[in-house]
């Protein structure tokens, strides 16, 4: 055997311990911001299948990032709708709950500090014709009990 250092393979089993390619993570590899090692890392942890393929955790990397940029984008027109510039769980709500494809998605989810959408029932509102009848009078019109002698 051959103990000369031009045979001996280096790290990582190149030749000659040359230099070292920058590791490109498969996130910029997908053009993602959410990291696919990790959610390809659950995912196996998970036991959610006996062996988990290459594209699967970039497919769920891609769509969970898609979700949360819509879900931050409409929070965001939901707080500068109520003048703030910090995003609260209010936010969050209001721009799930008045979407309706979200809301359909997060139907059962209940947001922590959130609060409910404004609504009061049409029945128990005044109607309109009753306030138009009940304006015209006046107290100083109303008629006067006669006094009990």
């Amino acid at each position: 055997m051959d103990t000369s250092p031009k045979s001996k393979r280096g790290a990582g089993g190149r030749k000659g311990g040359g230099p070292r390619k920058k590791a490109v993570t498969r996130s910029t590899r997908a053009g993602l911001q959410f990291p696919v090692g990790r959610i390809g890392r659950y995912l196996k942890k998970g036991r959610y299948a006996q062996r988990v393929g290459t594209g699967a955790p970039v497919y769920l990397a891609a769509v969970l990032e898609y979700l949360a940029a819509e879900v931050l984008e409409l929070a965001g027109n939901a707080a500068r709708d109520n003048k703030k510039n910090r995003i609260i769980p209010r936010h969050v709500l209001l721009a799930v709950r008045n979407d309706e494809e979200l809301g359909k998605l997060l139907a059962g989810v209940t947001i922590a500090h959130g609060g409910v959408l404004p609504n009061i029932n049409p029945i128990l509102l005044p109607k309109k014709n009753e306030r138009a009848v009940k304006e015209p009078k006046s107290p100083s019109k109303a008629v006067k009990s006669p006094k009990k002698a």
